[in-house]
């Protein structure tokens, strides 16, 4: 039969009506063929075409011609018998079911520790579906295109063992959705030349059982010394452990030099202590509430972060696990954030010195939002950290959800990440040596390649969501089978007993040792080097326990000015610009000799270019940010004659000075949730970048509204984690409907106090211009969220002469130098904030108000109590307040900055209120509403006086 196999090849010509039909198959859809037809059948799609054109769409005619030439050149027979034709079918259908156990042979995979699920029903992996007989499973195939045997040949009983052992055992393998050819090769030579039935020493065996033992005896300690207490507990998970220890060994051997750890409560004291090295005690005093509280608020001890410098056998590898709220997958995009300011700093651009980790829990890695839109920016330019580690703990149930049917709609709770084509391997996480093993693939995998891989260790929950509740509630089946398991580190244990490579009791003995080292508080995590310090490392202390200031000399110097400006015009020889620009150039040339007003695209430039020049970087990024929304900032010229997308653009700001600072400008992915929490991530990992995300309209902030809150307004509160991030947020009522007026102001409002965050409404070129430089050059850090214009980008009255840029700071309060003039006159005080600012304006001109002054605060928060008093302070006959604003009367900052002000209000004062009515939409979607809002507003400041319930 061996003999007949090789003189009867299944490519001769009888076979060429199967091979059309084949052919035909692969028309329709490439991936339905074995991957040698497939490979053959691409190939022959770049014939040479007759015409002399370089292709050619090849149809059959071509086929048939190119079978007609192999059979000349004696690579066909010209004839073949039936059985000829019925070994070539057979050896195809080979070749079927070689592909099918690589593409659904995981759902075969033994993966469940309690054997939750049963073996669906897959003809696709069983030889009688392609008509193969017993008889046949003794034949002889051709087995060069697997890595099973270094021999060509196999039966075809010996091919499907290989293939069950290597694609059905502890280990189930997802690469074949990956279309680049390199990486599904390498995963099937990775898999196939062992079988998925990794070796390792005796010594490494042992580092698996101690790392099992580790994490099951934090858990069994803390539940026996703080009953009751949650702690979210990683009991029925203990191998994820082995393949944090395991990953970081590996990791450090492959020259990563920093690992960013991000990850929800599920396990997190276990990493902390076993894996990063925490003092015990230091857990523990948290635990009996013994631990300084030196925070405002604080944080529950598991979301804290930690960091620590670790040793491995390829050197110091510092670990960094972020801080974390409950929402769970909200940490994703700041790791991913961080991880990149890592990476700029060292001039890391592939990422192979430093490594992003992401710890998911099976439900929510189905179910969050934020974990596509962070996987979407895995290979773009501007967020691409060099492929990150996802490690699953997949307890195979969400919650307290009763059916996995409940959790998600897809197969695996991987599945997500096909998006990106990441290879998936879920291993049984009773299988210890699988999970380190697969550990290591996976990094060597995001090594080589640098893109991202999950590791999807399938385990169980022993206890229920947290240690006070009762999940066999509504979970007896499950709950039933964990009850009788022996836990992993026992069914290991027993494995290396019976393998001789653990003496009786040995493994007993690690247990008492790693108790006592509990009942002192001492390390277990050896050696965590105490000393080390890289020189990558980021020195927070010039920014720590700083007073707050609002004052900080901003003024540029006119010489350097005018230097600036011209840097920013000038267009590269050759370089085509589009009439448009060229307008807006020439206007800034202008503006920069100080023949023209500066205006905000201007002044916003100038403060950038000012800060690249003194060192500082920067990195803006956002939907539209490069030209900008509104057509205002051209950070980004493109040539008008470029032809490819790489070549033919030109970033002035990149051009400033030989020895500037960074400048990086990213037009970002329709995301606000996943990129905010990038650029917080960023932000706190570098003090010295000034760190900007600007929304396409303000209330797309909308979308990201958990970073705020979680992270933005409480990180330094809870976690004492210092933040600079800008944001920018246009706003203002232009009549453009609810959806693009309003950034919801009351909203960070609400969340203002301890002075965590500042939030600023300028109106003017100079005062963005003083307002961005103020951000850097003051030596604290506190995120600043700026409410930007739309109509006043290009409003006349907005502009600002240079005088304003070379003298003088930002401005919290802005008085009325004209009613300065006639201060004793003045009897009603119009306060407001943002572009209704020069409404105002307009109709005191139009009814010639002479008693009127209107004073703007350009810095909600902190409320500048003092510059405010004293500009009351000017109108000594001043009894009437009104605070005027766009926004309706329940939004904006009527209903908090009302109290700020009556704090500076003088006896027989009185304050009112003039805007638009409450409502619950921010704004109204009839242009002539909105119209007869505005008017409606403007004739309550300036009409009859109706006092608020506050007056003194």
């Amino acid at each position: 039969m061996m003999q007949e196999y090789r003189l009867n090849s299944y490519l001769f010509g009888g076979n060429a009506p199967y091979v059309e039909e084949m052919y035909e198959a692969y028309l329709l859809n490439p991936g339905s063929v074995p991957d040698n037809w497939k490979a053959y059948f691409d190939a022959l799609a770049h014939l040479p075409a007759t015409d002399g054109s370089e292709s050619a769409d090849i149809p059959h005619a071509p086929i048939i011609e190119s079978f007609a030439e192999r059979a000349k050149s004696g690579g066909f027979r010209q004839k073949a018998s039936s059985a000829d034709l019925d070994i070539a079918r057979k050896q195809l259908h080979v070749q079927s079911i070689i592909a099918a156990y690589r593409n659904i042979g995981v759902r075969w995979a033994e993966l469940s520790p309690i054997k939750l699920t049963q073996r669906p029903d897959l003809p696709d992996l069983e030889p009688a579906s392609y008509g193969l007989s017993a008889a046949d499973m003794d034949m002889t195939f051709s087995a060069t295109n697997t890595y099973f045997t270094s021999a060509e040949h196999m039966t075809l009983r010996e091919i499907v063992q290989a293939l069950r052992q290597t694609y059905c055992g502890t280990i189930g393998a997802e690469f074949m959705h990956t279309t680049n050819p390199d990486e599904k090769r390498w995963w099937q030579q990775k898999l196939e030349s062992v079988r998925a039935r990794p070796t390792f020493t005796a010594e490494q065996k042992k580092g698996f059982l101690q790392s099992l033992t580790n994490a099951e005896g934090l858990e069994r300690y803390l539940h026996t010394k703080y009953v009751g207490q949650k702690r979210f507990s990683l009991e029925g998970g203990e191998s994820f452990i082995v393949s944090m220890d395991t990953l970081i060994e590996s990791a450090g051997q492959a020259g990563v030099q920093e690992v960013v750890i991000g990850m929800a409560h599920r396990g997190r004291l276990n990493v902390l202590v076993n894996t990063l090295g925490k003092m015990p005690k230091t857990l523990f005093a948290e635990f009996d509430h013994t631990a300084p509280e030196d925070l405002p608020a604080g944080d529950v001890k598991y979301h804290q972060g930690f960091s620590s410098d670790v040793s491995t056998s390829g050197g110091p590898v510092h670990l960094s696990l972020a801080f974390n709220p409950s929402h769970l997958e909200i940490v994703n995009p700041v790791v991913e954030g961080s991880v990149r300011a890592r990476m700029d700093r060292r001039g890391d651009a592939k990422g192979a010195q430093v490594l992003p980790v992401l710890v998911h829990g099976d439900a929510a890695f189905a179910g969050q939002g934020v974990v596509m839109e962070t996987l979407a920016m895995a290979q773009t330019r501007g967020y691409y950290t060099g492929g990150t580690v996802h490690l699953v703990i997949n307890n195979q149930i969400g919650f307290t959800t009763s059916d996995p049917r409940d959790t998600r709609s897809t197969q695996f709770c991987s599945d997500v990440v096909k998006i990106i084509e990441a290879p998936v391997l879920h291993v049984n996480g009773d299988d210890a040596e699988a999970v380190g093993w697969c550990t290591q693939l996976a990094l060597e995998y995001r090594q080589t390649f640098h893109k991202d891989v999950v590791v999807d260790i399938v385990c169980y929950r022993k206890l229920g969501h947290n240690e006070q509740d009762t999940p066999a509630l509504t979970q007896p089946l499950m709950y039933r089978l964990i009850s009788q398991h022996p836990g992993s580190r026992q069914v290991y244990a027993d494995k290396l007993l019976a393998q001789g490579l653990l003496a009786e009791g040995e493994a007993e003995e690690m247990v008492k040792a790693y108790r006592a080292a509990m009942d002192e508080g001492r390390h277990t995590k050896a050696p965590v080097l105490t000393n080390f310090q890289s020189k990558y490392a980021v020195d927070w202390s010039p920014y720590l326990g700083k007073k707050w200031t609002d004052e900080c000399d901003t003024a540029l110097p006119l010489p350097e000015w005018k230097r600036l400006a011209e840097r920013l015009v000038e267009v590269p020889e050759g370089f085509n610009v589009h009439p448009l620009l060229k307008r807006v150039l020439d206007d800034r040339a202008n503006m920069g000799r100080g023949e023209a007003n500066v205006d905000w695209g201007m002044g916003e430039h100038m403060a950038f270019a000012s800060l690249l020049a003194t060192g500082y970087n920067i990195r803006l990024s956002g939907e539209d940010c490069g030209r900008g929304t509104f057509v205002h900032r051209h950070a980004v010229w493109h040539d008008q004659q470029r032809t490819t997308w790489n070549v033919g653009t030109h970033i002035p700001l990149e051009n400033v000075t030989p020895d500037q600072g960074h400048f990086t400008v990213i037009d970002s992915l329709l995301s606000e949730e996943a990129v905010l929490g990038y650029e917080y991530g960023y932000a706190s990992a570098d003090p010295r970048t000034m760190t900007i995300w600007e929304a396409q309209f303000g209330d797309f902030v909308n979308g990201a509204q958990v970073v705020i809150d979680q992270f933005i307004a409480s990180g330094e509160v809870k976690w004492g984690r210092s933040n600079g991030l800008v944001m920018m947020l246009p706003h203002g009522y232009e009549g453009q409907g609810p959806e693009h007026s309003s950034a919801r102001i009351e909203r960070f409002m609400q969340l203002a106090a301890d002075n965590n965050m500042q939030i600023c409404q300028p109106t003017s070129a100079s005062q963005i211009f003083h307002l961005l430089r103020r951000q850097m050059m003051r030596m604290f850090r506190k995120p600043l969220v700026i409410f930007t214009p739309k109509s006043l980008l290009r409003n006349k009255d907005a502009t600002s002469p240079i005088a304003e840029f070379t003298d003088g700071e930002f401005q919290t309060i802005i008085g009325d130098r004209k009613a300065d003039l006639v201060a004793d006159k003045v009897k009603r005080v119009l306060l407001c904030s943002g572009k209704v600012y020069y409404d105002l304006v307009k109709k005191r001109e139009e009814l010639q108000s002479g008693d009127v002054a209107i004073v703007r605060v350009e810095q909600l928060y902190p409320f500048p109590h003092k510059a405010f008093a004293a500009e009351l302070a000017r109108y000594k006959n001043a009894t009437e307040l009104v605070w005027c604003q766009d926004e309706p009367q329940n939004q904006g900052a009527w209903f908090f900055v009302q109290h700020y002000i009556y704090e500076n209000m003088k006896a027989r004062q009185k304050l009112a209120y003039a805007g638009r009515p409450a409502s619950a939409s921010p704004a109204v979607g009839y242009s002539h509403l909105h119209v007869e809002q505005l008017k409606a507003l403007l004739e309550q400041a300036f009409g009859k006086f109706k006092s608020y319930t506050l007056s003194k």
